[in-house]
């Protein structure tokens, strides 16, 4: 496998999974409901402001949710995945993801593979591989992908994404609604068979950022900087919070120069058990390791961008 090869594909999975696992667990077209949700007669006695500070702590308590995700990132990646996650003591859990369309859905064709196993641990994730990708790479079928070495890639998009696979969970969607300042009470509505309460705002992704993770200002400030490089301005967040004040469904809708970015997330059986683990170490890879053997360096100019090669 030649190493423009392994630089799009090793960094095609650390995008697909990770983005993935932050879907799954923070937001993800927005304003509608799905084709599957129906409005329902009823009102809410209390404030929007006061409904959501209350689901924010139900949610953040439940620890454990079983999820079920589509993302679309315009013409780059669209995909699905469906497992179950924890957030108890940073994100864990095990997720299988299916790539539905994009170009790194074709890059990641091309090693033999239309679908993933994913699991996160309070320190990595690991991506399951196929066996056209095992075979370049001594038989191993994982591959491990440090948050530390994740924050060395991309600058302030590295240290974000570091930030935000250790530290999110579901009610990091109604905590968007909240730090916006611009949140409203669509109406009540059935979700699956559920009856919730939908609410909706707007988001400025760059102070969002700077709201909700742990990132130093220059981290913002570069991180601000691909932000406007990738054209991402606004996030439209909505959110659907059910009698108990958990969230049972999240959406979100922003624009990308790739084109629309767009997640939908199903939030179900929250307290569900989940016992991710570590892949045995004679299967595993380590993504660091693996741009090394192609004398790549994480954190330098070769690993910056996972789109720029397109020849294989």
């Amino acid at each position: 496998m030649k190493s423009t090869s392994v630089r799009r594909v090793t960094l095609s999975i650390a995008l697909v999974s990770a983005l993935a696992g932050v879907a799954a667990c923070s937001s993800g077209s927005s304003g509608g409901s799905g084709k599957d949700d129906k409005a329902a007669q009823g009102t809410t006695r209390v404030s929007p402001i006061a409904a959501l500070q209350s689901a924010e702590k139900s949610t953040d308590g439940a620890d454990s949710a079983k999820i079920e995700s589509t993302t679309s990132l315009g013409t780059l990646m669209s995909m699905k995945s469906n497992g179950s996650m924890g957030w108890g003591s940073g994100l864990t859990g095990d997720m299988t993801i299916t790539y539905t369309g994009g170009t790194l859905a074709e890059a990641m064709r091309k090693t033999g593979s239309t679908s993933m196993q994913a699991r996160y641990l309070s320190d990595a994730y690991y991506a399951k591989m196929g066996e056209a990708f095992a075979q370049q790479t001594g038989g191993k079928h994982w591959v491990k992908y440090a948050y530390d070495d994740l924050a060395k890639i991309a600058g302030g998009s590295g240290a974000f994404l570091k930030d935000q696979m250790q530290n999110s969970s579901p009610n990091q969607s109604v905590k968007l609604l909240l730090a916006s300042g611009d949140v409203k009470k669509v109406g009540d509505e059935t979700v699956r068979g559920e009856k919730t309460t939908h609410y909706a705002g707007t988001v400025n992704v760059s102070d969002l950022a700077a709201k909700s993770s742990h990132l130093t200002a220059s981290q913002l400030a570069d991180l601000k900087k691909q932000f406007t490089q990738a054209g991402i301005t606004t996030e439209d967040v909505d959110i659907w919070v059910n009698g108990k004040d958990l969230l049972v469904k999240a959406v979100s809708k922003g624009e990308l120069s790739s084109g629309t970015m767009s997640s939908t997330t199903y939030y179900s059986d929250y307290g569900v058990k989940v016992a991710a683990v570590a892949p045995p170490a004679s299967d595993t890879t380590d993504f660091k390791d693996l741009l090394k053997t192609q004398g790549l360096t994480p954190g330098s100019g070769d690993t910056s961008s996972g789109s720029s090669d397109t020849s294989g």
